[in-house]
């Protein structure tokens, strides 16, 4: 019974059996390892830790599937160093928890040692597989969840929904559209069953390689949908600047008697903010409580002041700030900080820069941004203090990288990196580039480069930008009626957008950038952010 309650979709119920087990038999070895799976599937830390004291009081601790389970759920409660205690004091780990150990180091982000044991192990059943590859996905690794999956493949492993689901979404997180079809393809071909979430996850691979019309064709395709599906297929619309069809579908979703939470209000707010519709997303803001209920979290104030802050609306995107019944966290003064640039209000991207640094002494942007506003003051005095501030902190400024894919094979850019095998072609071509766009009217924009130097210096400086090497590469390796796709780790700097926007007229070329906030589609000579779309 306790076994049955822990699998059932009121598990709590196990320990009102475990109560009465207590009143008329001795519980046994098969009792306590029951009553972990239902704390791990609950996610019950107190309750987790007594039922562990439990094992050790009634000296079940050395028995091999109450120490699996234990690995599960410190796993489950995000404590490492106890999943650690647990397996060192195993005798004889048996496949069995040499597979939970691999899952729950994975889980919990050391996929180093989960490795390491992952090798050692003289078998490997599709769980521990699964849980490399998601584990490898999980922290950004997402090269080597590919080059693992290939190799399960190569060994003649079955592969299962779970194992496409942590292969869709690293190729979500490199922007790696054409590895991303194939895997859909796969699928489709090996008629693996496709679940809710494996289904969400094919939306959500589509929509954030800047392919909404397939997102779409998957989305209006699956046989069953959830919040979540619905919520992914949202945020495609709101990242990709379609901010109009992203409040359409989300009309739909109600007519459809799907009850929206608060990962959804998260997009459909975007969507507002990506077309400023201030009022709007005022008025969905409100909704949340109004009408269903939910309490608004820091998130969606994130995402209110972002859409006041886009607006120009500063003072009223502060004012937000000052009334937020929790303490807002950096990336909310961050959309303060971008608009007071983008709006020239040197006073008050101060002060968000400051109040940035109050809650991130160590935020990076904070300070390039507070730099780049000084610069483009010609404020040198301060643009100098702020870069002896981050010295003395110990504050780098993050690389910028640009990835992009070509005909299946992932290539990396790094701001001033010389490494790619094609570096010298990429830079030859580059300067045939700039040529092009002299004559037809480029003039760098200087304000991204924070230093007292000449134009012609700073000219040279933003050469050196990852985003461009991709593009040309991108131009030399793909034919003419591919897009190039970039995913980048940081924003697109202004300089980099105008010289986006006048290839893809010059050229002739669809450019699709991923920043870390947002979509830029590029085609004609125009940019989705001015509303073409």
């Amino acid at each position: 019974m306790i076994r049955a309650h822990f699998k059932s979709p009121v598990p709590e119920k196990s320990f009102d059996f475990y109560r009465k087990i207590l009143r008329y038999l001795k519980p046994d070895n098969y009792t306590v390892n029951f009553l972990v799976q239902a704390c791990t599937g609950l996610g019950m830390r107190e309750t987790g830790l007594q039922v562990h004291g439990t094992t050790i009081r009634r000296g079940f601790d050395n028995d091999p599937h109450v120490q699996t389970g234990l690995i599960s759920l410190y796993a489950e409660l995000g404590c490492p160093d106890s999943c650690h205690k647990v397996f060192d004091s195993v005798s004889c780990p048996d496949f069995v928890c040499r597979t939970a150990m691999v899952t729950a180091c994975a889980r919990c982000g050391d996929v180093g040692f989960a490795r390491k044991l992952f090798e050692e192990m003289p078998e490997k059943d599709p769980v521990a597989w699964n849980a490399m590859i998601s584990g490898y996905a999980q922290v950004g690794e997402s090269r080597e969840a590919l080059d693992l999956f290939h190799l399960m493949q190569l060994e003649g492993v079955k592969v299962n929904a779970v194992s496409m689901i942590s292969v869709l979404s690293a190729c979500t997180q490199l922007g790696a559209l054409d590895q991303g079809r194939w895997a859909h393809s796969y699928i489709e071909r090996n008629k693996i069953k496709i679940t809710v979430r494996l289904g969400t996850t094919l939306v959500d691979l589509y929509a954030k390689c800047g392919d909404m019309n397939k997102a779409m064709e998957v989305f209006w395709g699956l046989e069953e949908k959830n919040v979540y599906t619905w919520s992914s297929a949202l945020n495609g619309f709101a990242m990709n600047g379609f901010g109009e069809k992203c409040l359409d579908l989300f009309s739909l979703m109600k007519r459809d008697g799907v009850t929206p939470n608060a990962v959804t209000f998260v997009s459909v707010l975007r969507g507002c903010s990506v077309v400023g519709l201030v009022d709007e997303g005022q008025r969905h803001f409100d909704s949340m409580r109004d009408e269903f209920g939910i309490e608004p979290q820091l998130d969606h104030y994130g995402c209110l002041v972002d859409l006041y802050a886009r607006a120009g609306l500063l003072e009223e995107a502060v004012r937000i700030i000052q009334r937020m019944p929790m303490k807002p966290h950096a990336a909310v003064w961050s959309s303060v900080l971008h608009a007071s640039r983008m709006y020239k209000n040197l006073e008050l991207g101060v002060l968000a820069s400051k109040k940035m640094l109050e809650l991130e002494t160590t935020n990076h942007g904070a300070y390039v941004m507070l730099s780049n506003i000084y610069a483009e003051s010609d404020n040198w005095e301060n643009v100098s203090h702020v870069r002896q501030s981050m010295k003395s902190r110990g504050v780098k400024k993050e690389p910028g990288c640009s990835v992009m894919e070509v005909n299946g094979e992932v290539h990396e850019f790094f701001v001033g990196d010389k490494s790619h095998p094609k570096y010298t072609e990429i830079e030859a071509f580059w300067k045939e580039i700039s040529r092009r766009l002299r004559l037809a009217g480029y003039k760098a924009d200087t304000s991204p480069v924070m230093f007292d130097i000449d134009e012609e210096e700073k000219e040279d400086a933003l050469c050196l930008h990852s985003e461009k090497a991709a593009i040309a590469f991108g131009i030399m390796s793909l034919k003419e009626d591919v897009p190039i796709r970039i995913v980048k780790n940081l924003r697109v700097c202004g300089d980099c957008h105008q010289v986006s926007m006048m290839i893809s007229k010059i050229f002739g070329r669809e450019i699709i950038v991923r920043d870390r906030n947002r979509f830029h589609h590029f085609k004609d000579g125009r940019c989705s952010c001015n509303g073409f779309w």
